[in-house]
């Protein structure tokens, strides 16, 4: 049995901006699922404690004075998100998020800035993170020269995947799982991977996108262009 036909843990996050680095957690999803199915999940709405920009509200819904209702203090909100993930990682279910280098690296600057445990601190084995399957990396690799956007939604188009409620984390999460799985369903080497050798694959295949796209950013002329390689941490 293939790594895509074993429960599969769906990850979502929902933020005030675009920089992992400086970002907040506003929604957050975590997703039990078999079969592309939901069999569990936990969500969370938080207090930022920062003003959630009018863009950024505008995309997940949450504003200033929803997340002041109704969120949870941030601290506790991004404690719970890396135990239940480290908890899946520690009976080695994989996670599996949509570009999961941004989502696991904004969660990694919350902990630090709530000098909370560090994800790998909280696994305690010497590993950073549990196995990680990111569609985004994968599809990125297997098509690299099929036209157009790569954003969840033109990818879950390109896989059959629907859904119909955008940028809710849930959601969000769960398409990410499914299309996982259309990628095994499509790609042989994909599906026949094992774990271990599709998270070091992962690593692999985003560096060389970094590369050439640094290398193409230089060319365009930015001359001091520099694109993070590192994956799914950065």
């Amino acid at each position: 049995m293939g790594w895509h036909e074993e429960p599969l843990i769906g990850f979502d996050l929902e933020t005030t901006g675009t920089d992992p680095a400086r970002a907040r957690i506003v929604t957050a999803a975590v997703l039990e699922t078999k079969g592309g199915e939901v069999v569990a999940s936990r969500l969370w709405l938080a207090d930022p404690g920062v003003p959630i920009p009018a863009e950024a509200a505008a995309i997940h819904g949450v504003t200033d004075e929803r997340a002041a209702a109704e969120g949870r203090p941030a601290r506790e909100v991004v404690d719970e998100i890396a135990a239940v993930l480290t908890g899946h990682w520690s009976t080695g279910a994989p996670v599996v998020a949509y570009n999961a280098g941004f989502d696991l690296s904004l969660l990694t600057a919350e902990l630090r800035r709530h000098r909370l445990p560090s994800l790998g601190e909280r696994l305690d084995d010497g590993r950073k993170t549990g196995p990680v399957v990111d569609p985004y990396t994968i599809d990125r690799a297997v098509d690299r020269y099929r036209k157009g956007r790569r954003t969840l939604q033109a990818v879950c188009r390109e896989y059959g995947v629907v859904l119909d409620d955008w940028h809710e984390a849930g959601a969000d999460a769960l398409a990410a799982v499914r299309v996982a799985r259309a990628l095994a369903a499509r790609h042989e080497r994909i599906a026949g991977a094992a774990l271990e050798e599709l998270h070091r694959d992962q690593i692999r295949w985003y560096g060389e996108w970094a590369a050439g796209y640094q290398t193409w950013l230089r060319g365009q002329g930015d001359a001091d262009a520099v694109v993070d390689g590192a994956w799914p941490l950065r």
